[in-house]
């Protein structure tokens, strides 16, 4: 069971945090197939995307292409995240706990679109092919993240079992509109019990709906910055 700590006021039932599951191997390996084939195809369809943005982040500002810091995945272990770079390489912030705030003045220019159409997160296909992540689950977080100016296992007795599934690109908390700084309590609290909830209830009919769901509300709206 997950208790959650008091913070601010936040106090919710155990009960909504038991991340007791009944997974079949079938649905698992289902769920790695879809990542496979979902990531091979969308890397070969966005290509030409992939290259441009590629040509214009190298051609606007010195430094990589690409944005690589440690998240924490499976079972607690770290691996690598990929992303485009949207930041000024001299202003980055390795450690993931300095988070982007709107006109955030570590952004570049064309980090600013990217961002916003979430196109930075897109080499995550990458992650997804090497069996890092996965299209859908809890998004993986930083080591000693912060949320509401304290480390997340601190505001979140059990906020470790969110790693009991693969980090996805998106996930329930995402599609579900939770997303940006994790400045305040309550969201930050709502966004463990999402992903909770997403392992609880796991499903390729799921995965699906928090896809369609992502895709309107994350990039058709543009709520990145």
């Amino acid at each position: 069971m997950m208790a959650v700590a008091s913070f601010g006021g936040a106090n919710l039932d155990q009960e909504e945090g038991d991340t007791q599951v009944n997974w079949r191997p079938a649905h698992l390996v289902a769920k790695r197939l879809v990542d496979i084939v979902g990531a091979t195809f969308g890397l070969l369809l966005l290509s030409p995307l992939l290259i441009a943005v590629a040509a214009i982040i190298k051609l606007t500002s010195s430094g990589p292409v690409f944005f690589r810091q440690e998240r924490t995945g499976l079972g607690n272990k770290p691996f690598e995240i990929l992303k485009f770079r949207s930041m000024y390489t001299d202003r980055c912030d390795l450690s993931g706990v300095a988070q982007t705030v709107a006109d955030d003045p570590r952004v570049t220019p064309i980090g600013r679109i990217i961002r916003r159409t979430n196109i930075d997160e897109l080499p995550q296909l990458i992650n997804v092919l090497l069996g890092d992540m996965s299209l859908v689950g809890p998004r993986p977080h930083v080591p000693g993240m912060l949320a509401a100016g304290v480390r997340y296992e601190e505001l979140v007795i059990g906020y470790e079992r969110r790693h009991a599934m693969r980090p996805g690109i998106t996930g329930l908390a995402q599609a579900s509109g939770l997303r940006g700084p994790t400045i305040e309590v309550e969201p930050s609290v709502m966004r463990v019990l999402r992903d909770i909830e997403y392992i609880r209830n796991f499903s390729i009919w799921l995965d699906i709906r928090i896809i369609l769901r992502t895709l309107i509300n994350e990039i058709l709206r543009g709520k990145g910055f």
